[in-house]
Order: structure tokens, then sequence, then C-alpha cells
């Protein structure tokens, strides 16, 4: 690729991540310490960013790891971030940091999953779950949660709030979607809204609207009904991208009879 392709290639992801993050130049200009000319200049190939402005804006734009690799490769620099998978050896003090979480939230559900919400680890109680009236050829590996979650032979006939939990699955995911404009994450969601009975999404939810609902669920093996709530957690200050594309769902109960079934199982 020439100099000058470079340069507008790069210009124009810029671009692109500042339009998917809804920010005008003067504003990111402002936080990134730059005038906002100069940040016209980088977004339209007249002007060659420099490495240390590349992280900068990316830094303030929230892009994904990944895609700051991205973003560096594509202005003729070497990728910065690491992709090390789970199983090396090195990981090893981080899959015994994963196991902690998950046992130390017993006996409360509780699953890790990547960003394509393919599943990396599961606790007791969420294992409980996922094999309670779940079809195999879903907890197959590669096994995604959400799939498992809103596939008629998963746990959607087990959900008795199931329009509105799927809207809210649907819309944290058309969220996600939307912010990396993942090509795997807009064919999942299509995927998903073509099972019986999933609600579409109901816009793009800030993250602080989408602790709230609770899932309402009844057990297959024995009728008893569960209420709970979830929240998403991620590893905010990784500097690989492998951990910083987990995210841990933990789910509490909502009421008292469900902390006493879930303590008493």
């Amino acid at each position: 690729m020439s100099p000058t392709a470079t340069v507008t290639r790069v210009g124009e992801l810029l671009r692109e991540w500042r339009s998917r993050r809804r920010r005008s130049q003067l504003d990111l200009a402002t936080e990134a310490g730059v005038s906002a000319r100069h940040l016209s200049f980088l977004e339209t190939g007249r002007s060659q960013p420099s490495r240390e402005m590349l992280l900068t804006l990316a830094e303030h734009l929230e892009v994904p790891l990944r895609e700051q690799n991205a973003l560096l490769l594509a202005a003729g620099y070497a990728p910065l971030f690491t992709e090390t998978p789970l199983d090396n050896d090195e990981m090893r003090p981080v899959r015994r940091a994963l196991k902690a979480i998950l046992t130390g939230h017993e006996p409360y559900p509780a699953i890790i999953v990547d960003r394509q919400w393919e599943m990396v680890a599961a606790n007791q109680p969420a294992q409980a779950l996922l094999r309670d009236g779940v079809s195999e050829e879903l907890l197959a590996p590669p096994a995604n949660a959400l799939r498992i979650t809103l596939h008629p032979k998963g746990l959607a006939p087990h959900i008795l709030n199931f329009g509105e939990w799927s809207a809210h699955l649907i819309t944290r995911l058309h969220r996600q979607a939307l912010l990396s404009q993942d090509p795997a994450l807009v064919a999942l969601e299509a995927e998903l809204l073509s099972y019986p009975g999933v609600e579409p999404s109901h816009g793009v939810a800030e993250p602080a609207d989408m602790l709230f609902v609770p899932l309402e669920f009844r057990r297959s093996s024995d009728g008893a009904e569960l209420s709970m709530l979830s929240t998403l957690a991620t590893f905010g200050t990784a500097l690989d991208i492998t951990l910083e594309e987990l995210s841990i769902e933990s789910f509490f109960p909502a009421n008292e009879a469900t902390e006493d079934y879930l303590r008493g199982n």
C-alpha cells in the first residue's frame, strides 16, 4: 500500500470510529489535546498521524484493542497488543483468577463468554441450569450463551418473561454490534431474531439501563420458579486482546424464594 493510501485509510477508520461514538471533531480534538483542524487533516488524509496520536485518539474513542491494532496497521505501524490463547502457560494466572471469580459467586450462577458470546467457562450452578432441558447440540462447543438462551431447544421454553428478556438481550447485542461493527455479531443478531417469540431491540440502551431486567425462569426438573438479575463485567484495564474480550455474566436472586432455592441446591 502506498504512503498516500495508508494515510487515507487510517483517516477513514478514525472518522468511522468517531461517527460510531457520535462525537464531533471539536469534542474529540479538545479531549485529545489537538486542534480540530489537525484532527480534520488526519481524517481526510492530509496529515499522517503519529503512533502516539493514534493511540491517544483510540483511547478517547474507546476503540477495542483488536481494532486499535487495525488502526496501527492501517497507518503503517506494528500492532501493539497481543492476543494470547487462554490455554497458554502464561495465561495460567488469568485462568486461576477466572476460576476464583466463578467459584466465589456460588451458589449463584455465573458464566464467562468471549466477545461473540461463546462460552468459555461456567460455575456449577450455571452448568446445572444449562443441563436442565437444553438440547445437547446447543451445548456442544463452541456453545453460544445467547443461542442457548433464546433457541426454542434451549432455555426459551422455560423463560416466563421471554418477550421482555429476549428484547433485553437483543438490545444489549445490538449495542455491542453497533459499537464494534463485528460482522459475526451482526449475523448472530439476525439469527436470534429469526427464533420464535424473540423481540427486537428497543433501541441502543446505555449500560446502566440494562442492569435491572429480571430473568423469570421455571426449572423443567422440579418446576421451581426463579427470579434473577444479571450483571455483565469486563476487564477494562486489560492489555491483552483475549482478556479484554472476556465478559463475566453473574446472576443474583431477585427475591427471597430464589435465594433460598439457590442456597439449598
